[in-house]
């Protein structure tokens, strides 16, 4: 059984076809859910199923009703984790976990595991996700692959709508000019299809992109990538200046490469570089905002341009902001890429 990895808020690009489903909504979360897969209702959860049964292959997908939170996203998810997976399967070791990442006012928790259950193995996956002191949880069981890029793309199309009677705090302060910037900031997505591997898509992995802009108007760009199937970690290291007229941030990249490095033991981990190359110096304006999601307490960096950039990747597909990357600033749970040492 090879390992998997499922992203749920990668930002990759896939078949229509799964996309045919009408909207739903089920409790607070709207989605569109798998075409052809069966749907079963009860009353604190939607299961949707699909199996093969010549290749005896499946895969199920749980949706909970939200329920109260605890006092942190990561609580919530290793709350689900001893409830949740431990009553649906036998699981021998802890979660692997995901990037954290943002639904808007929403921040969601993911890990996996291989699990058995009677004389079956695969692989379990959940998600959490946390805002307004709720939360609401997904759960992936499955023992193959071919249902992922399904299983993402659904992931992908769900948002969470505000509880009734949950409050909204007035955003604090907001910064202005350099100030408003200075600092680390992470986005999570799917695996880069541009950095030597043109079958990303739909494949177990994940990347993180960061800025660091220093108060100098100095600034320094990391992207790592990850993918179970690949031989490689994949690894981006820039730094240039930038400059600020208003609302607008020009990117002047100075010096740019790719490296590739071994996995340690077959693992996310870093082993040796591999390899070394150039990559193109890309000189982006872009549009910057901050702005405050009330439901996570969490400022975020906005980042709008005409066209993708090669360094940030496709377009966020949440649209508060059209042409947009959200960057989110580095906390614990949206640790800081360790570089190779």
């Amino acid at each position: 059984m090879k390992h998997i990895l499922f992203t749920a808020i990668c930002l990759l690009s896939f078949s229509l076809s799964v996309f045919v489903q009408a909207q739903e909504t089920y409790d607070i979360s709207t989605f569109r859910s798998p075409k052809g897969w069966t749907k079963q209702a009860g009353p604190n959860a939607i299961l949707f199923s699909t199996e093969d049964k010549v290749a005896g292959t499946y895969c199920l997908v749980t949706v909970y009703k939200s329920i109260p939170g605890l006092t942190s996203p990561k609580e919530n998810f290793n709350a689900a984790w001893q409830t949740i997976v431990a009553g649906a399967v036998t699981v021998s070791a802890a979660p692997q976990m995901f990037p954290s990442d943002n639904k808007a006012d929403w921040k969601v928790e993911g890990g996996y595991a291989p699990f058995t259950k009677e004389d079956q193995k695969g692989v379990v996956v959940l998600y959490t996700a946390s805002g307004y002191g709720k939360m609401v949880n997904i759960l992936v069981l499955t023992n193959t692959m071919a249902y992922e890029p399904t299983i993402t793309a659904f992931l992908e199309s769900f948002s969470f709508k505000k509880p009734e009677g949950a409050s909204t705090a007035p955003a604090p302060a907001n910064a202005s000019g350099a100030t408003a910037i200075v600092g680390t900031w992470g986005q999570n997505l799917g695996a880069h299809m541009s950095y030597g591997d043109p079958v990303a898509a739909g494949i177990a992995g994940y990347s993180k992109d960061q800025y660091t802009f220093n108060a100098d108007s100095t600034y320094t760009f990391v992207s790592k990538t990850f993918r179970m199937s690949y031989d490689k970690i994949i690894l981006v290291i820039e730094d240039g200046t930038y400059q600020i007229n208003g609302d607008t941030i020009a990117i002047k990249p100075r010096k740019s490469v790719i490296q590739a490095w071994s996995k340690l033991n077959g693992v996310d981990k870093w082993g040796r570089l591999l390899s070394t190359q150039p990559r193109k110096l890309e000189a982006v304006t872009y549009k910057f905002t901050r702005h405050y999601f009330s439901g996570i307490d969490e400022w975020n960096l906005v980042l709008q341009a005409e066209q993708p950039t090669e360094r940030d990747g496709p377009f966020s597909t949440f649209k508060l902001f059209p042409n947009a990357w959200y960057y989110k600033p580095i906390s614990a749970n949206n640790p800081i890429v360790e570089l190779p040492r």
